[in-house]
């Protein structure tokens, strides 16, 4: 798959090679051609392909959130990878579908409601990975328990475009 922001420094060199020669061995070319080679250059977009990336995670996040709030354990689970492996502390490690079964189970708890609050500390995008440092506060009632989790996430644009949980960790603040 051919990417999408090349590396700017050869972009660069690239488009100001050409629009040297050009220059030097057609003296009469008109400036103009070479200074948007010259503008050309820059490396544009890529940034804003990153925050986008960035964004769409923020947004699978808190969709994570809304349907784990009101039970919808299909959305939930959409979330990871079917390859993923989570590690949370005091639990060991989970796959896939020891992590949806456990999700699962808290969901259709009929006598306790599991609601959850995301906060983002920060997303990291390099083209198809992206880690996610966060916390995540549960509330647990009846009994008002409250409890806050920090965690790392790693995240992969999987075949069919979208952002998916391969890897995490958590673990408990208190």
């Amino acid at each position: 798959m051919p990417e999408l922001c090349p590396d700017p420094r050869i972009v660069t060199a690239d488009v100001a090679t050409t629009a040297f020669q050009l220059l030097i061995n057609r003296p009469r070319t008109n400036a103009r051609l070479c200074v948007l080679l010259a503008i050309l250059a820059l490396p544009l977009g890529c940034g804003s392909a990153a925050a986008d990336d960035a964004t769409d995670i923020k947004a699978r996040l808190q969709q994570w959130t809304a349907s784990f709030n009101s039970r919808d354990k299909v959305a939930a689970c959409d979330l990871f990878s079917k390859s993923l492996i989570s590690d949370v502390r005091g639990q060991g490690e989970a796959n896939y579908s020891t992590r949806c079964a456990i999700i699962s189970k808290a969901i259709d708890d009929p006598k306790r409601s599991f609601h959850y609050d995301l906060t983002i500390k920060d997303v990291i995008v390099d083209q198809t990975i992206a880690v996610v440092r966060l916390d995540w506060t549960l509330r647990i009632s009846p009994g008002d328990v409250t409890s806050t989790e920090t965690g790392l996430d790693v995240f992969r644009k999987e075949a069919d475009g979208r952002w998916r949980i391969i890897r995490y960790m958590s673990y408990s603040n208190e």
